[in-house]
């Protein structure tokens, strides 16, 4: 197996989410903060390492999507979990639609990869916004709960919630016009 840094950066991503999911159970906040934030940073730099140093791999193609599936699935499940050490929960709909989105895109493109060319699969700007826009909102929610800033709560929440569940409703809807109008090999 070759094992490219952007790979290694994948890999340290998988590796964080059950420290994570951990520190966010026990109401270590900060440190799931912290952890979080070294997973959103891994995530970015292994696609930029990638991308300008040419080490794409088979498997970074295929690890980085997964690790960004458990990372986010953690997240949203842990974090609409009434707890006593989060003031602030994203609510379950949102969770669960952001997850069966996921679950649904990803066994679809099991099933069709042995009928698709893959690189018709590439990610979406939609997708991309997406992901960026969970990853944002994950974020504050843990840092809102981290500082205790009812400033924060006021000004960001609830309408972030409504913004990410339209972006996984339409980003969803996206995917899967795209892959209606992806020839089979």
């Amino acid at each position: 197996m070759y094992l490219t840094i952007p790979n290694l950066l994948t890999l340290l991503r998988i590796l964080t989410v059950p420290v994570f999911a951990i520190s966010v159970w026990y109401g270590q906040i900060v440190v799931a903060c912290f952890l979080f934030a070294i997973a959103g940073l891994t995530d970015l730099l292994d696609g930029f390492i990638a991308r300008c140093f040419d080490q794409f791999s088979e498997l970074g193609a295929f690890l980085d999507p997964v690790a960004d599936k458990l990372l986010m699935a953690t997240a949203f499940v842990l974090m609409c979990m009434p707890s006593k050490h989060f003031r602030l929960t994203i609510p379950a709909w949102v969770s669960i639609l952001a997850i069966t989105r996921d679950v649904i895109i990803g066994l679809f493109a099991l099933r069709a990869s042995s009928d698709y060319d893959q690189s018709q699969f590439m990610p979406s700007i939609l997708g991309k916004m997406t992901a960026g826009t969970e990853l944002v909102v994950i974020s504050l929610t843990l840092l809102a709960n981290a500082v205790e800033s009812s400033v924060l709560l006021d000004f960001f929440f609830p309408w972030s919630f409504y913004v990410v569940a339209s972006l996984v409703i339409a980003s969803g809807l996206h995917y899967f016009a795209r892959a209606s109008r992806v020839p089979k090999k």
